[in-house]
């Protein structure tokens, strides 16, 4: 079975890193990895819209130099850009100059101080650097929305069972994610717009 959420002893080998937001205020925030996508986004934007929900958007510099409409369509509706580097790379696998490099790219296209690692992977020495540049963001739920072989069912199971106040949860405005991310989506959405939660960016 997958885990959605990171255990708090392996958060605390990574200090400086956002991982949720205070609770008590009957707040998720959502966010969206990998876009912006054409046949994706804007169908995301609209769900959102019908819930009067806000969102933080971590965008790869290369498709926002792709569609610049839909980064700007997303900008324009309230929503938070952030960075997602400009090719989606690896930390792990990259050296510290590249990925700096690439992540300082992005930023010329998107144009904020938010950043979360492609894969969630990222270097102590790269935290160090790009600390003084960005807000680094982690997550409190992972929708895995991008993995084929779960069911949407399976993704939005994740997301009830796990979030709560405060949280920080990952979906992908991706085609890859696509037949499961709408129907997780909205699921969660309507879930917890009942329950009385409010939908707000990283910067709320």
């Amino acid at each position: 079975m997958k885990s959605a959420t990171v255990p708090a002893f392996l958060r605390l080998f990574v200090p400086g890193l956002l991982w949720h937001k205070p609770a008590g205020m009957k707040k998720l925030y959502l966010t969206f990895d990998d876009g912006p996508e054409p046949e994706i986004t804007p169908a995301v934007l609209e769900m959102l819209d019908h819930y009067k929900a806000k969102a933080s958007f971590f965008c790869v510099g290369e498709n926002v130099e792709k569609y610049p409409e839909v980064f700007d369509d997303m900008k324009q509706r309230g929503h938070l850009p952030g960075n997602h580097s400009y090719n989606h790379l690896n930390g792990w696998k990259t050296p510290l100059d590249k990925y700096f490099h690439n992540v300082h790219k992005c930023h010329e296209k998107v144009q904020s101080p938010w950043f979360r690692p492609p894969y969630g992977r990222i270097t102590p020495a790269q935290i160090h650097s790009l600390r003084k540049d960005f807000n680094i963001v982690m997550w409190s739920v992972l929708s895995y929305d991008f993995d084929k072989d779960m069911d949407k069912e399976e993704c939005l199971r994740l997301v009830l069972h796990n979030a709560a106040d405060g949280n920080i949860v990952v979906f992908h405005d991706s085609k890859k994610a696509a037949p499961r991310l709408f129907y997780a989506l909205e699921h969660t959405l309507e879930h917890f717009a009942k329950l009385g939660y409010r939908f707000c960016r990283l910067d709320d």
